[in-house]
């Protein structure tokens, strides 16, 4: 296992490196200019000024180099410098955003604890709750439970979020007046009715979030245990006189988990990635809001960044993934 992984970890370098190439390349290609939010005023010279500042001027390929040495060498220097002192970074230039003039990975890391606090909590619900709806639903095929759970997910499947966000915010909080509709991303918990409040404000987006989340996942988990009900080494387990609890939440649910813990693992980057339509709807000032207007302001390098991170997030978890395997079924060997 531990070879297997060192193994996938060297071939994920020129991986990711490919990914970063094509995705430099697809912004350079995108219609767009950056120049385009400046006011008409400016003379042309000083805009080119301007462009070239920004680096505009320089070939592709060097614009290209630059970048990667801004990330993997400077960026994770500034890391080190902020957690152990150290100045290894000092004087060297960061990956700047072209619309705030500011380092790209701090308004990251700005934002990034609204998005785990919102999209983190509601994959983590949402996991608690369609694992035990899938198990259940299969066990008790085509019981009303079941055809109740089906219910659900078909509206989980089909109502978007832009359309479920608003029908909550009507509900509770214009009718009912229970939760803010809008998300206090300036709000400081450091007491208990802080921490109150940041519950009420994340209860509406987690809510929409959640019952899309859960729908996927619990239809997943529901096909995956049905398909080992019906298997020889069940039939087998009941013979031997094994409980039906051990025969299903041990032996059936263990071989079910496999299928589904890719789909797990591979949704984890969309937490960090955050819920961009959620987001646009209650306000969440989080990365999703973050990409949508780096996009619309024609911003590369923040567009750039968070889409390879993103990257780097899914071969990251892929990886996860296969080591859970595995785990999760002894009869898988990465000889």
């Amino acid at each position: 296992m531990l070879t297997f992984t060192i193994r996938r970890l060297i071939l994920a370098v020129p991986t990711l490196l490919f990914i970063s190439l094509v995705i430099f390349l697809l912004l350079e290609l995108a219609p767009g200019d950056p120049m385009a939010q400046v006011p008409l005023t400016v003379p042309p010279e000083v805009k080119e000024k301007m462009r070239l500042a920004l680096g505009l001027g320089e070939p592709v390929h060097i614009r290209f180099w630059k970048w990667l040495v801004q990330f993997f060498w400077i960026e994770p220097q500034v890391l080190l410098d902020h957690y152990f002192g150290t100045t290894f970074s000092e004087g060297d230039l960061r990956v700047i955003s072209w619309q705030t003039r500011s380092p790209v990975m701090d308004i990251v890391v700005q934002r990034l604890p609204q998005t785990l606090w919102v999209v983190g909590t509601a994959y983590v619900v949402a996991i608690l709750i369609a694992l035990p709806i899938g198990i259940y639903s299969a066990y008790r095929q085509y019981s009303w439970f079941d055809q109740m759970g089906t219910f659900v997910s078909m509206v989980g499947f089909s109502v978007p979020p832009f359309f479920s966000g608003v029908l909550v915010i009507v509900i509770f909080s214009v009718q009912l007046g229970w939760f803010p509709s809008i998300y206090d991303t300036t709000l400081v918990v450091d007491s208990w009715d802080s921490f109150v409040k940041q519950l009420q404000q994340m209860i509406m987006p987690v809510m929409v979030l959640a019952l899309q989340i859960t729908a996927q996942l619990s239809r997943f988990m529901r096909a995956s245990m049905l398909d080992n009900l019906n298997q020889d080494y069940v039939r087998t387990a009941r013979a031997k006189g094994l409980s039906e609890y051990i025969v299903v939440m041990v032996h059936v649910l263990r071989n079910s988990m496999i299928p589904v813990v890719t789909v797990i693992a591979l949704g984890i980057p969309s937490i960090f990635g955050g819920a961009i339509i959620t987001e646009q709807v209650f306000k969440v000032n989080g990365i999703g809001q973050l990409l949508i207007g780096a996009i619309q302001a024609n911003d590369l390098p923040m567009v750039q960044t968070l889409t390879f991170i993103f990257a780097v997030l899914i071969v990251l978890f892929n990886l996860i993934a296969d080591v859970l395997y595995g785990i999760l079924d002894p009869r898988i060997r990465y000889d």
